[in-house]
């Protein structure tokens, strides 16, 4: 007799034999007390036939148990766990207090944890080195008494679990690069001309070289993704209007190139494309974008088409006439890739009190995928396609823009910009006109596809611990854009508002505010 059968068989009895033992669960007016012989009857032969079958089941050397097997519902996909990693600082420079950690969930914009890190943070990143690919598993923050804190990117994390490095006397950092094995951190030191990028490996991290920057330039920042084999450290001339350098960083051997490559003037940040082989510098002195080919390790070669009637100058020009007369004016500070699109997006500051603008460039390299009629393309070694370089749009946004994040959807469908506003007044309540003694702080939305933008976002009212001005909303300092169905979320702090706001994708919309417990200092996303 086979299992099978054999549990049905006695899965049948065993429910008939219930339904005759008990009688009819449905009483009738008629129905006497006392069960008739019959029925004794018939309930004696079923629980006879029972002990018949489960004879027949132990004979077979086997003890039936029967088998729930659980139906799973039926609904849409769950969302990605990922999260908002956002620092906020609770202490002043007169007081200073430990910052936090605060992670949100990206479905339900919950609260998941707090934890506290050094004492007045003042920068943040995560691993993975890129807005468009990565997904992050340690986060490291910048502290204002003179440490670095480390930390996983667990729902689980404690204040003590949190890894704390000191710095060296005279530190002053400005940046981190997790590259991988290596995190790099770009340190200007107190001292003019004394400039170095520190290199730190194990946990909790330790130093192990410092690299040292010409004494005549400055570092601020160091571009690079995780596992490129060359990172460059970028330093503004300590002379007025001079240009700046790219200083080449060997991965593998972790040593300095003595020969830095020339940028424009005053490079103050710079994105690298996912795959390494081109890096994107911000020149905010001359308004320019310097490109290296980082495969070659030399500035990149552009080349001309009919799109580029003349060869276009590396670095790339900002400044596009009539719009824009003085390339002192533009000030890229901030800058995100649509790699769907092979555009990189630029944000200029402008002059802080006007408008500033959304530079989108194009930037399609040779490959098996996109085949260009450029005579010099190499598949295995890809060169500059037709059309690389060219400033495509210049979208005009808020005032004071200082970042751009791309959504990564299927498209790159979208671009969001945070408008600081004129940092020397009070930012106007949503919907209450702006005056003479206001500024507007916002989120320009930009349509990739169209190049316009079609929806500016007031920022919320928050509240102010200082009775004076019990109300306020933030110049907004900081983007984050993740993706997501039916919807990604756009995260947006300020220095001045104690509280996170989050923005809907599909709606371009404010969904909610999140407490931060403190003023917003930045805020990541561990997926794209």
């Amino acid at each position: 007799m086979s299992i099978a059968n054999t549990s049905t068989n006695a899965g049948a009895v065993l429910h008939l034999a219930s339904i005759e033992a008990n009688g009819t669960t449905q009483s009738r007016p008629h129905r006497r007390s006392v069960r008739s012989a019959t029925q004794a009857l018939r309930a004696t032969l079923s629980l006879a036939a029972v002990a018949a079958v489960l004879a027949s089941v132990s004979g077979c050397g086997n003890n039936y148990r029967p088998v729930v097997s659980a139906i799973n519902p039926v609904g849409p996909a769950a969302q990605p766990q990922k999260f908002a990693v956002a620092v906020s600082n609770t202490g002043t420079s007169d007081k200073p207090q430990p910052g936090l950690i605060t992670f949100v969930d990206f479905s339900g914009d919950t609260i998941l944890i707090t934890a506290n890190v050094g004492v007045n943070p003042y920068y943040l990143i995560l691993n993975g080195g890129t807005t468009t690919t990565s997904t992050a598993n340690t986060g490291y923050t910048l502290n204002s008494d003179h440490t670095f804190t480390s930390f996983d990117i667990d729902t689980q994390l404690l204040t003590s679990q949190i890894l704390q490095t000191t710095l060296l006397p005279g530190a002053n950092p400005v940046a981190i690069l997790p590259e991988g094995v290596n995190t790099y951190v770009t340190d200007p030191t107190i001292n003019p001309g004394q400039g170095v990028i520190s290199q730190f490996t194990g946990s909790p991290l330790a130093l192990r070289q410092q690299l040292s920057i010409d004494p005549a330039f400055t570092p601020v920042y160091t571009v690079g993704v995780t596992s490129a084999p060359r990172v460059y450290a970028l330093s503004p001339s300590l002379t007025l209007g001079a240009p700046g350098q790219a200083s080449t960083i060997e991965v593998a051997t972790n040593t300095i190139d003595p020969t830095p490559l020339p940028v424009g003037v005053n490079p103050v940040y710079g994105v690298m494309t996912a795959d390494a082989k081109r890096a994107f510098v911000l020149n905010q002195g001359d308004g320019t974008v310097s490109v290296i080919n980082a495969q070659t390790n030399a500035l990149d070669t552009v080349p001309v088409s009919q799109t580029n009637p003349t060869n276009p100058t590396n670095p790339i020009q900002l400044c596009i006439a009539p719009a824009c007369s003085n390339p002192a004016t533009v000030n890229p500070l901030w800058a995100d890739f649509a790699p769907v699109r092979n555009e990189v997006l630029v944000a200029n500051a402008g002059d802080g009190v006007n408008p500033g603008s959304l530079s989108i460039i194009s930037i399609p390299l040779c490959s098996a995928t996109a085949q260009v009629g450029n005579p010099n393309c190499d598949l295995n070694n890809p060169v500059d396609a037709i059309g690389f370089g060219t400033v495509v749009a210049t979208v005009p946004v808020g005032v004071n823009p200082v970042m751009v994040g791309v959504l990564q959807d299927t498209t790159n469908s979208r671009a969001y910009v945070v408008n600081q506003g004129n940092k020397s007044l009070p930012c106007a309540a949503p919907g209450v006109a702006v005056t003479a003694a206001t500024t507007t702080c916002t989120v320009s939305v930009i349509n990739l596809n169209t190049n316009t933008v079609i929806a500016t976002i007031p920022l919320p009212l928050s509240i102010s611990i200082d009775a004076a001005t019990p109300f306020k909303n933030g110049h907004p300092n900081y983007v984050a854009v993740t993706s997501g169905t039916p919807t990604g979320k756009v995260y947006v702090v300020s220095p001045d508002s104690n509280f996170m706001t989050v923005i809907r994708t599909d709606t371009d919309a404010i969904d909610t505010t999140v407490p931060l417990q403190g003023a917003g200092v930045s805020v990541r996303v561990t997926q794209p």
